[in-house]
């Protein structure tokens, strides 16, 4: 995951994911997309294929990628345990809100 991770931090190849994620591409294609020249592309793809977020097939003269999914479902994973955390205190945040509230109307309002 720290791998996925690392790849992950640098916009260039963030921007790569985002493009496969519509689905798979030829390197031209991102070339065109990105601005970057093709070297650029292909040492972004390296990293991200060393990582395992991407796949590439020869198709005659060009290299097809793809999104691989497997790393992008552990980070998923890991991250689902800080979305409980959060869901967590919101439920905690939205108690007290409707505490203040009550308490509020009682005092605005007081008994006679």
């Amino acid at each position: 995951m720290l791998e996925t991770l690392k790849a992950l931090a640098e916009p260039n190849r963030l921007h790569i994911v985002e493009l496969l994620r519509d689905g798979p591409r030829p390197v031209g294609d991102m070339v065109q997309r990105l601005h970057l020249r093709q070297p650029q592309v292909s040492k972004h793809l390296r990293v991200l294929s060393d990582a395992g977020l991407v796949d590439a097939r020869v198709d005659a003269q060009r290299r097809i990628y793809t999104l691989r999914t497997a790393p992008l479902q552990q980070l998923d994973v890991w991250l689902e345990r800080y979305r409980q955390l959060w869901e967590q205190n919101f439920k905690r945040l939205d108690a007290l809100l409707d505490e203040m509230k009550t308490s509020h109307r009682k005092s605005k309002h007081p008994k006679r």
